[in-house]
């Protein structure tokens, strides 16, 4: 660029283009990882963001300067109330690509559900002992699971519903899981435990149109030096006569489907044991009344906004350590 003096490192990530709307509130996760267990169990989960509040815990990051003694951590609350698996779905292999063999629906669902799905379907049973004819040909299965806000106190009449992977030692065990499940709530100390890193898949909150400045941190222009301060300093070059796609330029800032992985759970508990609320409950979101989750370090997304997580792709530590938690910001009392 030739205003420029000396070289600079480009402003925004490319990795995050197109830098657009989410077109889905419910984020959608594609990979998982993998328990150390062989046992089936659901790779996922979901919960509703509350707020954050501040934990003292004992450090056990060895090699660390700080190895063994209190420091003081960031840590966000999810109201997380059980899950209930709908449905499964069974997934084959055609010329290397995945797609639906079949999806298996349970006979009973809620009345909210007539809001999602068409539950006039054919015979479970039938679907059931089509399916386990052809198990050869199942890749992988996924758990058609669904959560209810009103069961984390929020107004929200309509259900989420969206797929959660499946993980075990075979395909036969993995149906046989999901058909005893069928119809049935899971907790999410059932799939967790505390010390476990997750990924953490949220809809950021959105910010609307935003110049190049805010939206990539470029540089402003000397004052009066040009005819606008805060805009780029070149489009690209008269030829080719075509404005790049890396070039930074204004548009729609946030609502975007953000990941962040290995955030250890540090504690799982119940409200009716232990209350985990401020004075007048969290801003933005009340009274937590149900199960809840604390984890480490910040997450992305508003109050209320559904919250999805998996076993991390990648995690730090295989030994997941329960964490040893000193103190908290707000009263954490024992109602027993």
């Amino acid at each position: 660029m030739g205003h420029r003096r000396n070289n600079a490192p480009r402003r925004g990530s490319i990795a995050y283009r197109p830098r657009g709307r989410a077109s889905n509130i419910v984020p959608a996760m594609k990979i998982y990882g993998k328990p150390t267990e062989e046992k089936p169990v659901l790779l996922g989960y979901s919960g509703y963001k509350a707020g954050v509040i501040h934990l003292s815990t004992m450090d056990d990051r060895e090699k660390t300067p700080n190895f063994g003694k209190p420091i003081l951590n960031a840590a966000t609350v999810v109201a997380t109330p059980p899950i209930t698996i709908s449905g499964f779905r069974a997934y084959c292999r055609k010329n290397g690509s995945l797609f639906a063999l079949t999806d298996i629906l349970a006979k009973e669902q809620p009345k909210e559900m007539t809001r999602k799905l068409n539950t006039t379907a054919d015979s479970t049973e039938k679907k059931i002992a089509d399916l386990e004819q052809m198990l050869n040909q199942v890749v992988k299965f996924s758990a058609l699971v669904y959560t209810i806000p009103r069961d984390a106190g929020l107004p929200q009449k309509k259900p989420y519903l969206f797929e959660i992977e499946v993980g075990g030692s075979d395909i036969k065990s993995c149906f046989d899981f999901l058909k005893s499940m069928l119809g049935k709530e899971i907790k999410i100390s059932d799939i967790f435990t505390t010390g476990t890193y997750v990924d953490v898949s949220n809809i950021t909150k959105g910010k609307g149109i935003e110049g190049p400045v805010t939206r990539f941190g470029i540089k402003k222009k000397q004052h009066k030096s040009r005819k606008t301060v805060r805009a780029v300093g070149t489009l690209g070059p008269w030829r080719p006569s075509n404005v790049m796609y890396t070039v930074p330029r204004a548009g729609q800032r946030g609502n975007h489907h953000r990941t962040e992985y290995n955030k250890q759970i540090l504690l799982m508990d119940n409200a009716e044991k232990v209350q985990l609320s401020p004075s007048g409950g969290f801003n933005k979101f009340g009274v937590i009344n149900g199960d809840y989750t604390i984890l480490k370090g910040s997450i992305p997304g508003a109050a209320k906004r559904l919250v999805r997580f998996r076993y991390a792709v990648r995690p730090p530590n295989p030994k997941n350590q329960p964490p040893k938690i000193l103190g908290a910001s707000i009263p954490i009392t024992n109602s027993e």
